[in-house]
């Protein structure tokens, strides 16, 4: 009987993979969002990002942000993982020209 279920578990854990790696397989062939993530429901992006790991590009995540001057209203702004990447490039891009800029004309005043 011992014999038994330890095969039964060698078994299943060597079924596992498999079905793990189908199941990635199955999350890498989706296609990109049908239309802007901003503009979808939080219905739609949740059956969308169903079945991929979060951290596939294409899946999508929201942040909220404090409108400027309001006390109370916030913005939801969504992007896939990707879009995010290269967001937060420009970002760190554009920030390290503005500290080079200030660094450079900073030295050359009289």
């Amino acid at each position: 009987m011992t014999r038994i279920l330890s095969a039964l578990a060698a078994v299943a854990l060597l079924a596992s993979p498999a079905a793990f790696a189908a199941e990635t397989t199955a999350a890498v062939d989706r296609t990109p969002p049908p239309k802007t993530p901003s503009l979808m429901t939080p219905t739609e992006i949740k059956a969308y990002n169903e079945g991929l790991p979060p951290t596939h590009p294409y899946y999508i995540k929201c942040r909220k942000s404090v409108e400027i001057g309001s006390l109370v209203k916030k913005n939801r702004v969504c992007h896939t993982n990707a879009d995010w990447k290269i967001a937060l490039e420009k970002g760190a891009t554009s920030a390290r020209e503005t500290a080079e800029a200030m660094t450079s004309k900073a030295g050359t005043s009289n």
